[in-house]
């Protein structure tokens, strides 16, 4: 029961990281990545659909994005989904290929998105942290059930407490590589 209650927390603490991993990837460093559009929504045949199922997204160079819609009549809607998804870009529009060139940061923009990192990485440490808390109580209710005796309580409890510390530590590690990614020109 014990092994269950930490398995379990080991398993919402790692979906945590890996959440704050899909959140670091949609903020945008100087360098140009497919992930950056991974939000964008566009409208396709009465229904909001993302943008990567309806056109391939590729890297053209370090600073602009192409995007190659499937359908000739999709190009407009998706170029319209860009420029309306509060991400500063401004799509041209070649044919059927869209380039998103990215603008170089500024460095006021710059200490904006390492705020918006940090701000990120402690919702990832507060989602962590809950789930320790979750799993210590699910242990005091096994002792209180008498399903478990306190040292078992303890023992359980010392083992969410390091795989808690871990899980802190692999959102420092990513939380400095993203803010390192963004003060580098």
């Amino acid at each position: 029961m014990i092994d269950e209650i930490q398995k379990d927390a080991k398993i919402r603490m790692g979906k945590s990281v890996e959440a704050l991993v899909l959140e670091l990837a949609k903020l945008r460093t100087g360098r140009a990545h497919p992930s950056l559009l991974d939000h964008v929504m566009v409208s396709y045949y009465g229904s909001d659909v993302p943008l990567s199922q309806v056109a391939n997204i590729n890297v053209e160079d370090a600073r602009t994005l192409s995007i190659n819609p499937w359908e000739q009549n999709m190009v407009a809607p998706v170029e319209k989904a860009i420029m309306n998804s509060n991400l500063g870009l401004n799509p041209n529009t070649a044919g059927n290929i869209i380039r998103v060139p990215l603008p170089p940061l500024t460095e006021e923009r710059r200490k904006d998105m390492i705020k918006i990192v940090r701000q990120e990485a402690e919702n990832a440490r507060i989602a962590v942290r809950n789930i320790r808390r979750d799993a210590n109580h699910h242990l005091k209710d096994l002792v209180k059930e008498k399903m478990a005796s306190e040292d078992d309580e303890r023992r359980g409890e010392e083992q969410v407490q390091k795989l808690t510390d871990q899980h802190i530590k692999d959102i420092d590690v990513l939380l400095e590589k993203k803010e390192a990614d963004l003060m580098e020109v």
